[in-house]
């Protein structure tokens, strides 16, 4: 009786019987069976190494070439052939660890005052109304256009002979992280989020006998965790990476911060090893910040998707 209805309603719809019918059946770990989707899972593997190879690929190659005695540029391997620690020994004997000390300062000391200008520029833009913000907010925004090479002999004659005090930077480490101090990007990142906050949590503090300073610092500050931690992340990465500058502010070869000295740490007798062992270690502080803020960085680039 059963088999007599399945048939009458397959001749129904216009099939034959076992036509039509999905052959696939789904295992207890979610998995289907069957040739599409073995065909699609298939596809989704390959995409998926593809995509580790041209990420991971140069990842793989730098920490395989640091420890890799290879003179010859043109053989690096996935791992290393003849493993030492040759390349790091020399780059310390070319003060690698004294540029590395360069560019901490400088990252730090940037850094540290990048956030705080952006922090409390963002909060007078967007919780503040006062004549001109929409001009000032479109300069911060124009200095984002402008690439650093147009800037870079207006910034150097500024920082041979800074106005009014007559002082030259040239030579120090201030000089490198004076011009950092300020970037359009996160007093822009950081105004949008603040504009997003509620005016209650404003008001309800005033009414409690909150003054202007512990609204910003209690109430206000807490609640843009996330987008300080997309702000960090990036401005680390701007000012880690920073090539112009250092070659503009630099006396002195000493003064170099590791990006510009990798350039100088090429050698024909020990072959790509050296620079690679300097790269690495140029690649580990940005490594370490991305995975102490990971959750930050996350969590505010998807702030904005998930509101509304």
């Amino acid at each position: 009786m059963t088999l007599s209805l399945a048939s009458r309603a397959s001749r129904t719809s216009g099939q034959r019987p076992g036509v039509g019918v999905s052959q696939s059946v789904e295992t207890a770990l979610g998995w289907r069976t069957g040739r599409s989707h073995l065909l699609s899972m298939a596809l989704r593997a390959l995409l998926c190494l593809l995509a580790l190879a041209v990420f991971a690929g140069p990842l793989i190659v730098l920490f395989s070439g640091a420890f890799d005695n290879n003179p010859d540029p043109t053989k690096l391997s996935v791992l290393p052939n003849s493993p030492t620690l040759e390349n790091f020994k020399v780059a310390g004997e070319r003060d690698v660890w004294h540029y590395l000390a360069n560019s901490l300062i400088v990252a730090g000391g940037a850094l540290l005052l990048q956030v705080s200008v952006s922090v409390f520029a963002a909060y007078a833009l967007a919780r503040k109304r006062f004549r001109g913000r929409a001009i000032l907010s479109l300069l911060f925004l124009t200095t984002m256009m402008l690439p650093e090479e147009v800037i870079a002999i207006p910034l150097s004659l500024v920082l041979g002979d800074l106005p009014v005090i007559h002082l030259s930077l040239k030579g120090t480490l201030l000089g490198m992280i004076l011009p950092l101090g300020a970037w359009g990007f996160s007093i822009f990142v950081m105004t949008e989020f603040m504009k997003e906050l509620p005016a209650e949590l404003e008001e309800a503090a005033k009414i409690d006998g909150a003054g202007e300073w512990r609204i910003f610092a209690q109430v206000m500050l807490p609640l843009c965790r996330p987008a300080l931690g997309v702000i960090t992340v990036f401005g680390f990465i701007m000012i880690w990476d920073q090539y112009l500058l250092p070659l503009i502010v630099a006396n002195d070869p000493s003064d170099y911060t590791l990006s510009v000295a990798l350039s100088t740490m090429r050698s024909d007798t020990i072959g790509p090893g050296l620079v690679l062992a300097g790269s690495l270690l140029a690649l580990i502080p940005s490594l370490i910040v991305y995975l102490l803020l990971q959750r930050s960085l996350i969590r505010g680039m998807t702030a904005g998707a998930l509101k509304g």
